[in-house]
């Protein structure tokens, strides 16, 4: 038998009219110390992307590289494979392992597997397709991609205290703010 949990504070949400107001907000957030930050603007705002941008290692070179490597050597030893060990023959007094001629296939393949690689990884890291996501739900939230700036601190950040960070959002004096909560069943969040 499964028991429902409480839904709980996923993260407090304060909603700004300005893009202006958004980006000196989340400013002033990064100087308080918070760190799990997120914003949602109905347009890009480069200098807010800059002040949320966390450090962490982009795993996406890596990654396509060895996708490259993996697609190039597949198609090489594919090559290889069908013309040396599988259905050998001798054209035109060429040696079988005839690597010269397995070069535009092993490019190719070294290309498509890179691109195919990396886009699977970027999916991956970027945690893509997100269906669902906790700020959803919240009812103003429909107004981010029109007109309405959205700063959130999620309740996972280690400075984060609800009545601490409510006061501080307020410092900053938003059009509102909202207590969003995780309505995920079974959520361990």
């Amino acid at each position: 038998m499964s028991s429902i949990r409480e839904p709980k504070l996923f993260a407090l949400l304060a909603e700004f009219d300005e893009a202006e107001k958004i980006i000196e907000a989340a400013k002033l957030a990064r100087q308080a110390g918070f760190e799990k930050m997120h914003a949602y603007t109905p347009f890009a705002i480069e200098e807010l992307s800059e002040i949320l941008q966390t450090k962490r290692r982009n795993w996406i070179p890596a990654i396509v590289l060895a996708g490259g490597i993996f697609g190039g050597l597949t198609g090489f030893f594919l090559q290889y494979y069908a013309a040396v060990i599988s259905y050998p023959q001798n054209i035109g007094g060429r040696p079988p392992n005839s690597w010269e001629v397995f070069i535009p296939i092993t490019f190719e393949l070294t290309i498509l597997g890179g691109a195919i690689i990396g886009a699977l990884g970027l999916l991956i890291l970027s945690g893509l397709p997100q269906l669902y996501h906790p700020v959803f739900a919240a009812p103003e939230f429909r107004r981010a991609t029109q007109d309405a700036f959205f700063l959130s601190i999620e309740s996972k950040d280690p400075k984060f205290d609800e009545t601490e960070t409510h006061d501080f959002l307020e410092t900053l004096e938003p059009v509102d703010i909202i207590g969003v909560l995780d309505r995920r069943t079974g959520s361990e969040r």
